[in-house]
């Protein structure tokens, strides 16, 4: 029983490793926790027949090469089918904002008291969608899109404020602040999330210079 559950440990890892799958993202696929997914790979716990039946078809193989001793090769790259699924997840809920919006556009329109400017409903939508995106980007995304995320929010609340003052204040003649102001925030938002990419620059070009006269000390 020790051996299978080596064998099956050992053939588990190779796959997921071989497929390009975190054990969290593998956790997310089948259900359960990233540490019954350690468990399984440390060998001190096998997985239930489902499960196995669910790997084989994440992996493209079968039943027999997860458990037989030859590592067995996995026939697809299941990551892409999680960013897919991640993908629509994201815009669903994009989606569902702007659905949000237009009910709440509606109702506005048809209030006689409101119905003249329902249409800000729609130039506040932009801000819980660009939320909603920043949301998800730190949760499944890279840098690079929290930084266009965090972004968009900066640029709707500029949006935002522009069209009330606009319609509001009409009076107030220097409305270019408002877009001068987001422009600073998004050179804060562009030098933040490149802070940690400029550092490991510093740090291989430091490296790069000690070899260089480690080099030429021992010539």
């Amino acid at each position: 029983m020790s051996d299978l559950k080596a064998t099956i440990a050992r053939n588990l890892t190779e796959l997921r490793t071989q497929a390009h799958l975190t054990q969290l993202q593998l956790a997310e696929m089948l259900n359960y926790s990233d540490k019954a997914v350690s468990k399984w790979e440390r060998g001190e716990a096998i997985p239930d027949l489902r499960v196995l039946i669910r790997l084989t078809e994440i992996y493209g193989v079968t039943l027999d090469e997860i458990v037989k001793e030859e590592a067995p090769v996995p026939r697809v790259q299941p990551k892409k089918h999680i960013n897919v699924t991640r993908a629509f997840i994201v815009a669903m809920s994009a989606v569902l904002v702007w659905f949000i919006a237009s009910w709440i556009f509606m109702i506005f329109f048809f209030i006689a008291p409101t119905a003249h400017d329902a249409y800000f409903v729609f130039v506040v939508a932009p801000l819980p969608t660009a939320i909603v995106l920043t949301v998800f980007s730190g949760i499944w995304g890279t840098r690079l899109t929290s930084a266009i995320s965090s972004s968009f929010i900066v640029m709707s609340c500029a949006l935002i404020i522009h069209m009330f003052v606009w319609r509001f204040a009409p009076e107030f003649k220097q409305i270019f602040i408002i877009w001068v102001v987001a422009a600073i925030f998004e050179i804060l938002i562009i030098l933040w999330f490149s802070y940690r990419r400029i550092l490991k620059l510093g740090w291989v070009v430091k490296i790069t210079d000690k070899t260089k006269k480690n080099k030429n000390k021992s010539e």
